[in-house]
């Protein structure tokens, strides 16, 4: 046998495995059992849609749960009444499909199917892990406008480099949709705990904004703790023998993974050991305010590296750097300093050792959580606000919203995991000097249990459990995705 047709043949002996539902009629029992990210409801309408002509990528880190929804939709649109065997999966990453082309994947699998049909039958295509096919975006664009009546779908774990390859050879064919890690919103709905949370509102300017109270702080304090060390991934949060030891999942399974064969294979990286040296300096100061300078010195690499490293860890949606203005909302003009956050905490808990309430590092893991709630927000511009008074005193402001038109702060947030703030409002020496110069006249501080406002000057100040707040930011994240795309 001729090696092509000993390849072929192999290929359509693959491809017959990972599509069972061609057989069965549907997709294997232990996807089906499995809780569906809330985005899937989101997702789902935009593939389904086969007179939009554009494919769907796919975007997010590892082990967020993308084939799971590739999965689910598969399955959504069998219960919909689609043909199992007009549904295609093929996994790009598997090393048999190595260096052949996209288009010769589908016709086999429809060679496979003993499909003859001119190209008149609907088709559902989905790619996953796609970012292994060299020069995967001129195949998919040429796939897209050759099959009209094809909805290509395709995944991939290197984000920010899909969506550059996206921007610049889809434009008109691709539409984006991003899967975060879970927000808290989502922790709390897939654990089975949303009757702990009581809708309720905030006074805020002439009118109220939708807000979400417990009925019980105290375990919804216990469930945040929980989401701080395990809850980014939703393996790690319904698999209790993951719990046991999510140090070891996390970092197999997402870091190794991304830092040892993403990256280097991506961009070339030559010292792996120094980019998981920097990765690991990074997670275990997660929401400190950095400078290259410093970075520099404490990991020994050098200054234009750095950059180029941060800029990969930022592209696998491992972190995200957050930049600063002064005490007036104006950018510095040479940015020294800026904040890294960890795009879920539970990546900082796995490397090192889980979090309680009482560690000194709680306060930055409280903080990386609340910006973990943010982070998938398209749309919004936030910052936080850092400079010196009297020349010698840093003052600072956790979260700044930049209104992008006027370029000025319509809203600032400060993130604490105490009540003493609540009871000693005076204390907030950095808020109560930034509100005032930036007209800003109403703000949002967190706190452990209390949800209270006073008033102070000419400024109103709301304190909330930030349990709460980042439950509602995580809804309000969910919604804005939804708005994004018309649904």
């Amino acid at each position: 046998m001729e090696y092509t047709e000993l390849l072929e043949k192999q290929i359509i002996g693959r491809l017959r495995v990972d599509n069972p539902w061609w057989t069965e009629g549907e997709v294997p029992s232990f996807y089906k059992e499995m809780n569906p990210r809330l985005y899937l409801d989101i997702f789902y309408p935009l593939v389904k849609d086969v007179e939009l002509r554009r494919a769907i990528i796919l975007m997010g880190p590892r082990r967020v749960g993308k084939t799971v929804m590739l999965y689910h939709t598969i399955q959504r649109l069998i219960d919909d009444g689609v043909p199992a065997q007009n549904i295609i999966y093929i996994s790009v990453e598997t090393p048999i499909y190595n260096k052949i082309y996209l288009e010769q994947l589908f016709n086999l699998s429809k060679q496979t199917l003993g499909k003859n049909d001119d190209n008149q039958s609907v088709y559902y295509v989905f790619f996953d892990e796609i970012q292994y096919l060299k020069d995967w975006e001129v195949n998919l664009k040429s796939l897209v406008d050759t099959y009209k009546n094809v909805k290509f779908v395709a995944s991939g774990s290197a984000a920010a480099e899909l969506k550059k390859r996206s921007d610049e050879s889809g434009a008109g064919r691709f539409t984006d949709f991003s899967l975060p890690p879970l927000t808290f919103y989502e922790y709390i709905h897939l654990k089975g705990y949303k009757h702990l949370m009581l809708s309720n509102a905030i006074q805020w300017g002439n009118g109220k904004s939708p807000f979400w109270n417990t009925v019980d702080i105290e375990k919804l304090n216990s469930l945040f703790l929980d989401y701080i060390n395990y809850g980014g991934y939703p393996e790690v949060v319904f698999n209790e023998k993951i719990q046991e030891n999510p140090g070891q999942f996390i970092r197999h399974d997402i870091i190794d993974k991304v830092l040892l064969r993403d990256l280097p294979s991506l961009y070339g990286i030559q010292d792996v050991q120094e980019l998981n040296s920097l990765f690991t300096m990074i997670a275990y100061h997660s929401g400190s305010q950095f400078s290259y300078e410093n970075m520099s010195k404490e990991s020994g690499v050098r200054k234009d590296l750095l950059k180029k490293y941060i800029a990969y860890l930022e592209a696998a949606f491992l972190i995200k750097v957050i930049h600063r203005t002064d005490d007036t909302a104006k950018k510095y003009q040479r940015e020294v300093c800026f904040k890294i956050y960890l795009t879920n905490p539970s990546l900082r808990c796995a490397l090192f050792q889980p979090i309680h309430e009482t560690d000194a590092e709680i306060g930055d893991l409280v903080e990386t959580a609340v910006y973990a709630q943010w982070i998938p927000r398209h749309g919004v511009d936030i910052s936080y606000a850092n400079w010196r008074l009297n020349n010698k005193e840093q003052g600072e402001v956790d979260i700044v919203g930049i209104d992008i038109a006027h370029q000025k702060p319509y809203w600032t947030v400060e993130i604490k995991w105490s009540d003493r703030f609540a009871d000693n409002p005076g204390e907030l020496e950095s808020l109560l000097w930034y509100m005032p110069r930036n007209n800003v006249k109403e703000a949002i501080v967190t706190t452990k249990t209390i949800m209270t406002d006073k008033q102070l000057d000419n400024v109103i100040l709301h304190f909330v459990p930030v349990a709460c707040y980042a439950y509602t930011v995580g809804e309000n994240t969910l919604k804005r995705t939804q708005d994004r795309y018309g649904l």
